[in-house]
């Protein structure tokens, strides 16, 4: 991707005086908006896109997507209903709200939604919040059980998505305290990650990936490397939605190798800004991810919900 956005914008100008009325055009300035933090710019050209073209359920779902970016949660809600009037039972979109209510803390109306999310679900989309319910709500022996059932499964995957199960298997171990077993699967994992890294160095999903299982193996140096790599390799400034994560990547590492002020401050100025996937107090108080930071009084003070 060049993110061009300049160009890009002048190039879909010049298409909106060819096809005034194609939604095409606004939804495309939309996206490079966010993509340059301009979210109430992108917001404006949703409306717009959506007057053009109301049942488009892509367009609903990506203006969704924006909403819950800033965290304007009922108003993504709403978008996603919009999805699901017109295509009812859509896996993905039902796991997006169930994300939001994660988001909120509401674990009973994710933990409905995502019920009937299973070893056999095809969707990556839906498995990752269902696996994500399960750590909220320290159910983490479910998740090994969920993890194992998909691994005796054979499936065909492209190599990165093969390598998914054992790191959330890592992750589920360590949840439930089974640190030495966490490391061993770690250990089992990181060859043909490494390998992965190494045909595609510039990848920045592939080093987030590395930097966790360094860190779960107690490898800080390697962790950290890896974690700010994943930032350089796509900074917020390039890319305000996807930079970010990384970002909070970053701060998960530091909260794992016990560097608590690095951490906590980079966390606080996560919570002020638009972006995919986005941190709230809600997940700072449940995920146990941010366990090592309980104790901090700096931190407790994030996981307070703001006053409106």
């Amino acid at each position: 991707m060049l993110r061009d956005y300049e160009r890009a914008k002048a190039t879909f100008g010049g298409v909106k005086q060819l096809v005034p009325g194609s939604s095409d055009v606004p939804a495309a300035l939309a996206l490079i908006a966010r993509r340059q933090g301009h979210w109430e710019q992108s917001v404006d050209y949703w409306e717009q896109t959506l007057t053009l073209d109301p049942r488009n359920i892509q367009w609903l779902g990506l203006a969704a997507e924006t909403y819950a970016m800033l965290r304007q949660f009922l108003a993504a809600l709403k978008m996603y209903d919009r999805v699901l009037d017109i295509v009812p039972s859509d896996a993905d979109t039902i796991a997006a709200e169930a994300k939001i209510y994660q988001a909120e803390g509401n674990l009973e109306q994710s933990g409905k939604l995502l019920a009937g999310v299973d070893a056999q679900t095809p969707s990556i989309t839906a498995l990752l919040p269902k696996m994500n319910q399960f750590f909220l709500e320290r159910r983490c022996d479910e998740a090994i059980r969920l993890i194992h059932n998909r691994l005796t499964e054979s499936r065909d995957l492209p190599d990165f998505e093969k390598l998914v199960d054992p790191m959330l298997l890592v992750f589920a171990q360590q949840c439930t305290g089974d640190i030495t077993g966490a490391r061993a699967t770690a250990q089992q994992t990181l060859p043909p990650l490494d390998t992965l890294s190494k045909k595609d160095p510039d990848n920045p999903i592939l080093a987030v990936a590395l930097s966790l299982i360094h860190a779960v193996l107690g490898e800080k140096n390697a962790a950290i490397k890896e974690a700010e790599r994943a930032t350089t390799l796509l900074p917020s400034g390039k890319d305000a939605v996807d930079g970010p994560s990384y970002e909070e990547n970053l701060a998960s590492v530091e909260a794992m190798i016990g560097d608590k002020d690095r951490a906590i401050p980079r966390l606080q100025h996560l919570l002020e800004i638009p972006y995919a996937n986005c941190l709230t107090p809600a997940l700072l108080r449940l995920d146990p991810k941010w366990d090592p930071l309980r104790g901090d009084l700096r931190f407790q003070k994030l996981c307070e919900e703001k006053k409106p």
